[in-house]
């Protein structure tokens, strides 16, 4: 269950206090000044998946500074990436100064200094890594702090779809569950931060980790007729065009994918003893194939001869 706070029933004159004691315990310590005679009632829902806190903050207009004694009292460093969805934030750190405003992200590192100032009602959904899960370099990290990412287009539009999605669905996900989508999000974080860097992993790095827990799910459920990316980005905790835009990244399409993987299957058992039992038709349904003549079109297109061909004369793929 997600843990909550509001200062909407304390008294003006508590609410100051108890607001910067909450603050300060979800993120990290952190001076909080109202910019308001009057605070507004603020609100903060906090839910943990594995490594990765969320927390979801709506208030008044405010200024949060993180100094450096508040650093040397200790502590693990985080980053802090923020999906803005109401109001403009105006983000300070390593000698940069960025306007967030909705649609839009930031990443702030706790362990250097910070300024946020919100000169208005605002609602944002915060995300805490540990730093120590992060595995990019320090420069690369330090370069983007204080930078507004739209979250309309390319690596930006991947990280901010994923967390807004597992932010929607944290509260009814279990411990197992909540864990690999947390992985999920640590690496495709790491690929926003290498792609900004101008860099690039291997295919089986962190940062295509994600797309390989997604191939997993399909090989585990590729026998059945009904797989389809709707139904795969559901089972997945991700939207459909995130999904699609996994695929993308990978050079192919999800549909494409699932036919390739289904029709290697099918070309083994062909020419095993189960095809005398089976029969080609039992081989198609076998591997998720519904329809008889699709099964056929695709195995010709694919392989160059019909499936009985295939039987008769052909070899294994290799």
């Amino acid at each position: 269950m997600p843990a909550s706070l509001s200062t909407a029933r304390l008294s003006a004159s508590d609410r100051a206090e108890s607001w910067h004691e909450a603050v300060s315990h979800a993120y990290v310590p952190m001076a909080v000044d109202f910019l308001e005679k009057v605070p507004s009632p603020g609100a903060i829902v906090c839910q943990q998946l594995g490594p990765v806190r969320i927390l979801r903050v709506q208030a008044g207009p405010q200024v949060a500074t993180r100094s450096r004694r508040m650093i040397a009292e200790g502590g693990p460093p985080s980053l802090i990436l923020t999906l803005q969805e109401r109001g403009t934030s105006l983000k300070e750190q390593d000698g940069r100064e960025s306007a967030i405003r909705p649609g839009e992200f930031s990443i702030t590192d706790t362990s250097r200094v910070f300024r946020k100032r919100m000169d208005e009602g605002f609602v944002f959904t915060s995300f805490l890594f540990p730093r120590a899960e992060l595995d990019v370099p320090e420069r690369d990290l330090r370069a983007l702090t204080a930078t507004s990412f739209s979250g309309a287009e390319g690596s930006a539009a991947l990280v901010a779809t994923y967390l807004s999605q597992m932010a929607r669905e944290a509260e009814g996900l279990d411990e197992a569950v909540g864990r690999r989508a947390a992985a999920t999000a640590l690496d495709l974080l790491a690929l926003l931060l290498d792609d900004r860097s101008g860099r690039s992993r291997p295919q089986a790095s962190r940062s295509a980790a994600s797309l390989e827990r997604v191939k997993e799910h399909i090989l585990r459920n590729l026998r059945d007729p009904d797989l389809s990316p709707s139904t795969i980005a559901e089972a997945n905790f991700m939207s459909l065009r995130f999904l699609h835009k996994l695929f993308q990244l990978d050079g192919t399409t999800v549909g494409g994918w699932i036919r390739t993987q289904r029709l290697e299957r099918c070309s083994r058992d062909l020419l095993r003893p189960v095809a005398a039992e089976l029969g080609v038709a039992g081989i198609a349904r076998r591997w998720g194939f519904a329809n008889s003549s699709h099964f056929s079109r695709a195995f010709r297109a694919a392989y160059g001869m019909t499936p009985r061909d295939w039987q008769v004369g052909g070899k294994p793929a290799q």
